[in-house]
């Protein structure tokens, strides 16, 4: 099979995404690297402790509030403890996730430099016509955004996507321990809603970040090559003429990232009107539940407290998901 010139390479669809996700994991998971293989399952194990005290937070702020609310040496002594117990979490789980990072660097680092020899090594065993029909410089932002997006996606897929899926499930437990299906099912409704927003929003902004990469590369092809044949520049006198296509390229690219950066915006404030109109209603659902003495003062801090956690991860949900998009996107365009 011949090797795609520049004109079939724009016209033909990137790989979909299970292809390249198949071609993707084997770096996550190498068959002949146990000592890889068990720092991943150390990483996990971090990951679990580090929500563990997570969780574990919100529950020691509730016992501390609700003694506060009741009078004697007895119950400030146990807020304070409550207290200690709340910081001693806090900084578990910071512990827990530095750990996580110093056992699962060598994993993420040795999967970016085995892709990038088995790129390498790729590229030398292409044909003549291959090379002769490519731009260099388009060629090297294409390998250098594939070979840095692998370590990326590692760190989103095991250390973000996979500990909210988590949490979002513990919380869901507590709340339904605590306070009933009626709070569940709100929480399962935003999360929904703010997913299914998200990922509109974001594939959208795909389209136009995909575009802007092309014309990134187109740019920076355009710079490499006039500087590489600057003889013929020269010969010709035509040092104008490729200043005005490289400036007629660079313009076109500061258009297109003003149109995808301007788009952040209204990702930004739909996240947080769905968020902040669940927190909303679950803390006024908590206050009711009070005044008719169903539940403490502790409870609605216990509730706001773990919907904030819930939130911080979710409020990123947004950037993860157009990086391991934009990586898979960088990745179909090396392994093509």
């Amino acid at each position: 099979m011949p090797p795609q010139t520049p004109s079939s390479a724009d016209r033909t669809p990137p790989p979909a995404m299970r292809e390249t996700l198949g071609r993707f994991l084997p770096y996550l998971w190498p068959a002949d690297r146990p000592d890889l293989k068990l720092r991943i399952c150390g990483a996990m194990l971090m990951v679990l402790l580090g929500k563990a005290a997570v969780l574990s937070m919100p529950f020691a702020y509730k016992a501390a509030v609700d003694r506060m609310t009741i009078d004697g040496t007895t119950m400030a002594m146990a807020a304070i403890i409550a207290v200690l117990a709340y910081g001693a979490a806090r900084l578990g789980s910071v512990l827990f996730d530095n750990l996580r990072n110093v056992v699962f660097e060598r994993v993420g680092q040795e999967a970016t430099r085995t892709l990038a020899e088995n790129v390498f090594v790729q590229l030398h065993r292409l044909s003549l016509r291959f090379h002769l029909a490519r731009r260099t410089g388009e060629v090297t932002k294409v390998i250098e955004r594939g070979t840095k997006s692998i370590d990326v996606m590692l760190y989103f897929l095991l250390f973000n996507i996979a500990p909210t899926v988590l949490e979002l499930i513990a919380v869901l437990v507590i709340f339904w321990i605590n306070f009933g299906f009626g709070l569940v099912l709100a929480t399962v409704a935003m999360v929904a809603i703010y997913i299914v927003f998200t990922r509109k929003i974001t594939d959208w902004r795909n389209h136009l970040r995909e575009a802007m990469n092309t014309l990134d590369g187109k740019q920076l092809a355009r710079a490499v090559d006039s500087l590489l044949n600057y003889e013929t520049v020269k010969y010709f006198t035509a040092e104008e003429r490729e200043a005005k296509r490289y400036g007629d390229a660079a313009r076109t690219y500061a258009n297109a990232a003003v149109k995808s950066e301007n788009s952040l915006a209204l990702l930004n404030v739909g996240q947080s009107l769905i968020t902040n109109l669940m927190m909303a209603g679950a803390m006024a659902y908590t206050i009711w539940g009070w005044s008719r003495g169903q539940f403490t003062v502790g409870d609605l801090v216990l509730v706001n407290t773990l919907l904030m956690q819930l939130f911080r991860p979710l409020d990123l949900l947004g950037m993860v998901y157009r990086t391991i998009r934009q990586g898979l996107v960088d990745m179909a365009a090396m392994f093509d």
